[in-house]
């Protein structure tokens, strides 16, 4: 009998739970496989926190937020020996493959794991969707939902009030959800790490917004996007696990917006907001596609490979791809969004 693991790592993300659910009942039912959750993501492959999974484990799980399993940000490399950290669980656990649940930089440890011997199938996991090598990812059609949900509400208090509101969503190298949410919310501006900006070109959009009447205008700013010059602070701040944390790039934003414009400008920071809560139905199907593909590939030997979105259907596709770059959002697609910057 195959045993298989699944660990989710990194930031929570919504359909992580449908992953888990996928994952389980596709090996323990189609595959007559056992499975084993590792609790807390690299952390409890570390110190050898496991629990069992079979169906009666996943029941319910599939609309809830979050993880059932846990996660951190600790990582074998960094925080560990690599794969010597994590021998001793996979041994004692009998694990035949690991099916590894998460972003960019765990997916980079997945890699190297994979490249030192062990078998790993990897799910690709963001909010942000930046990962390369697949369309898209679970967990940002969640986010831009509930960001769209929010630019709405901030749209009718910002017209009653007159003023200038700063929506600062999350995306810390790349644009995605501010470009997609920026569209869907109709926002006047939108600032993505991607593209270099000129804070006057979005004040003069706002002092036109003001002179045809429209006293309101909405900016979405990505949380990766580089603060306004001589506005931000010197230091920046770590994480319990030594990472960058990023955050407040809207407040400088506003602040210089209001000195130049004259106009009241107020922040709205969506942050964990966008990650928690329910996923919505396309993530819901999207994650357990790609967890049942996951199971398929570690009970068939694959190995290094990321289960991937590519059109209409769930592949393959090696682990390198993945991990070779960030994927931002394409030019097409921000000038859809600059269209409506007026």
């Amino acid at each position: 009998m195959s045993v298989i693991g699944v660990l989710t790592a990194g930031g929570d993300c919504p359909g992580l739970n449908a992953v888990i659910r996928g994952v389980t009942v596709r090996a323990t039912k189609t595959h007559d496989a056992e499975v084993v959750g590792i609790k807390n993501g690299w952390e409890g492959l570390m110190d050898g926190d496991t629990m069992p999974l079979d169906r009666d484990a996943v029941r319910g799980i599939l609309v809830r937020g979050g993880t059932i399993l846990g996660s951190s940000r600790m990582d074998p490399y960094v925080h560990g020996d690599g794969y010597a950290s994590c021998a001793k669980t996979i041994k004692r656990n009998g694990i035949d493959s690991l099916v590894v649940i998460g972003g960019d930089g765990t997916l980079r440890s997945a890699l190297r794991l994979s490249e030192e011997g062990l078998p790993i199938i990897g799910v690709p996991k963001t909010i942000d969707n930046d990962i390369n090598g697949t369309d898209t990812t679970f967990g940002f059609s969640t986010a831009v939902q509930i960001a769209t949900e929010a630019i709405d509400r901030l749209v009718s208090t910002a017209e009653s009030h007159n003023r200038v509101i700063v929506v600062e969503v999350m995306g810390r190298t790349k644009g995605w959800i501010a470009t997609y949410a920026g569209i869907a919310g109709g926002a006047d501006a939108i600032l993505i790490p991607e593209v270099p900006y000129q804070l006057e070109e979005i004040a003069e959009i706002v002092r036109r917004r003001h002179r045809r009447g429209q006293r309101y205008s909405i900016v979405v700013v990505g949380e990766g996007v580089e603060p306004p010059p001589g506005t931000a602070d010197q230091e920046v701040r770590k994480d319990a696990f030594g990472f960058d944390r990023l955050g407040g790039v809207g407040y400088h934003v506003a602040g210089a917006l209001e000195e130049m414009t004259g106009f009241e400008t107020r922040v709205s920071v969506l942050g964990h907001i966008q990650r928690g809560g329910t996923p919505s139905a396309f993530d819901r199907v999207l994650a357990t596609r790609l967890g049942v593909a996951a199971a398929d590939y570690a009970v068939a030997g694959q190995t290094g490979v990321m289960a991937a979105v590519r059109g209409l259907e769930i592949v393959p596709v090696p682990m390198e791809e993945a991990c070779a770059e960030i994927r931002g959002v394409p030019d097409d697609i921000y000038d859809t969004a600059a269209t409506f910057f007026e």
